[in-house]
């Protein structure tokens, strides 16, 4: 839950994805094999928006900058659950806003944090929004720049998920090569792996691996529960450059390579539990987006 985000300019982004149908399976604790769940299937469809954006910003000798942010995004989901015995979620909502900050402390070292509220619901119906459905995020994380392609760090987070604050390790990385083709590793805000190759200024191709999810907070049998979605996908991604204006489309096409989608009690114990490892199966991967940058 820890809210990093893009500070060197201001940026606006949407991306929509698609992630086709597939069988819901449950994986017993030990050396069990995966149990199919009936006939019950699922696909989805997922939304996402961001806007940041740089409220004061100054560049070192190093061009490493001392700023402060502003950021805002939101998702929506809509699951298309069919065949389920109990009930599940069928449509997700989160929306978040956090400040940031960043400061170079020496050659060697930066620090980022930032500090984020958001609401997390099963519904848009914004009059059962709740206090249950809010969550308080912020985090500090220390960045070790190791050369110019590698940068590490630590740190922790801290939020409400389990409903009273909660720390949490917070881990960065973020590498690249810059060649004939490029090479990209980050560890932010999920997980991104991609190689790419530029065909010229303008177009651009990669092999990504991303990982992504979103979260809904709700009561359940008379329980306060959390209903994770999380996807891992991986294809090709072209990206093209439109304009002079800092506008690119992107898009994505490959396979969901797995989906766990399933409820926890919001508790500690219930989010680690050996019980509530539910997943949806490969299915086809598909997403567009824009992006702007000013």
């Amino acid at each position: 839950m820890l809210l990093c985000l893009e500070s060197k300019a201001q940026q606006v982004s949407f991306r929509m994805e698609y992630i086709g149908s597939s069988d819901y399976y449950y994986l017993p604790p030990g050396e069990k094999p995966r149990e199919k769940i009936g006939d019950a299937k699922g696909s989805a469809m997922v939304y996402q928006g961001a806007f940041s954006m740089p409220l004061s910003m100054r560049l070192n000798e190093n061009n490493r900058p001392t700023a402060w942010g502003l950021g805002l995004g939101g998702a929506y989901v809509s699951l298309k659950n069919q065949n389920f015995s109990e009930y599940m979620v069928s449509e997700i909502m989160n929306l978040h806003l956090g400040v940031y900050h960043l400061r170079p402390l020496n050659d060697k070292w930066s620090m980022r944090a930032s500090v984020g509220m958001g609401v997390f619901t099963p519904s848009t119906d914004f009059s059962k929004i709740s206090f249950k459905n809010v969550l308080g995020s912020g985090g500090v994380v220390f960045i070790r720049h190791l050369n110019p392609n590698l940068d590490i760090g630590g740190g922790v987070a801290i939020n409400s998920s389990l409903g009273y604050p909660m720390i949490f390790p917070a881990v960065y990385v973020n590498w690249s090569h810059d060649g004939k083709y490029d090479v990209n590793i980050e560890l932010v805000e999920g997980l991104d792996v991609s190689v790419s190759y530029g065909f010229n200024n303008r177009f651009k191709l990669s092999y990504a691996l991303e990982m992504n999810g979103q979260v809904a907070l709700l009561e359940k049998d008379g329980e306060d529960v959390i209903f994770f979605h999380q996807y891992i996908v991986t294809g090709f991604r072209p990206e093209v450059k439109l304009g002079n204006k800092g506008l690119s489309m992107t898009g994505m096409a490959g396979l969901n390579l797995f989906r766990p989608a399933s409820y926890s009690a919001r508790t500690l114990k219930g989010v680690f539990a050996g019980d509530n490892d539910y997943h949806f199966s490969v299915s086809p991967y598909a997403s567009v987006g824009l992006k702007m940058k000013f």
